[in-house]
């Protein structure tokens, strides 16, 4: 993609795995199986492109109210994917950082993330940034009282700064797959000025050809942060 401009950090909305699996006379484990196994591939391709931060909404805050059968089957492919693919983020030199609140995790989840992101903490080329229990409105309650409590002025860059995705930095685009238009809670700070790409493309079909339409529209966009 020789002259296009690539955003540096870029959030997906992973939707629409349930419906993919629906269409298919499938339980929703089998579409969030699968959608599961689409998330390496993107997340390769996107670091070859050149983006330098990923933020993927894994688990909203919200999602608790799904089915418990569902919800346990998220957990443990959340787990599966921590485990199977910490390895791969450590040779290619990409920290990974879980945002959102942990108190309604297992101990044994938290465990993992946070062993993940100790032992990636140290490294530099790119980051991924999982949601899991995240919510925009809740992080930004929790970066406030965060500010409160160390007794700091509440400022614009003071949030940012404070953010769960501080290191990443404000997004550039934000991507939702499956038809939805929407952003449901997702990095509402961060996507003040954020580009928006939207298509009814079911996260499983997601792939990195649909991935590099995303990239080539948002290269056409005029950014004016509010300037003529």
């Amino acid at each position: 993609m020789q002259g296009v401009n690539i955003p540096k950090h870029v959030g997906i909305i992973m939707d629409g795995n349930g419906r993919w699996a629906t269409a298919r006379g499938q339980k929703r484990s089998f579409g969030h199986k699968e959608g599961s196994a689409n998330v390496d591939k993107i997340v390769t391709h996107a670091f070859k492109r050149g983006v330098k931060a990923l933020t993927l909404y894994a688990f909203s805050a919200e999602n608790w109210a799904r089915p418990k059968e569902e919800v346990d089957g998220l957990m443990k492919l959340l787990k599966d994917y921590l485990k199977k693919f910490a390895k791969k983020l450590y040779k290619s030199d990409v920290r990974l950082i879980v945002i959102g609140g942990r108190e309604q995790l297992s101990n044994d989840l938290v465990k993992q993330i946070e062993e993940v992101e100790k032992k990636s903490e140290n490294n530099k080329s790119a980051v991924l940034n999982i949601a899991i229990n995240y919510g925009g409105r809740q992080e930004i309650v929790a970066c406030v009282n965060k500010l409160i409590a160390l007794n700091k002025e509440i400022t614009v860059e003071s949030i940012s700064e404070n953010l769960y995705t501080a290191v990443s930095g404000e997004v550039d685009l934000i991507i939702r797959t499956g038809g939805e238009l929407r952003l449901s809670n997702f990095l509402l700070y961060q996507g003040a000025y954020s580009e928006l790409y939207f298509t009814d493309v079911l996260w499983p079909d997601f792939n990195e050809e649909q991935f590099d339409k995303a990239l080539s529209e948002f290269g056409q966009r005029k950014r004016r942060f509010g300037k003529v």
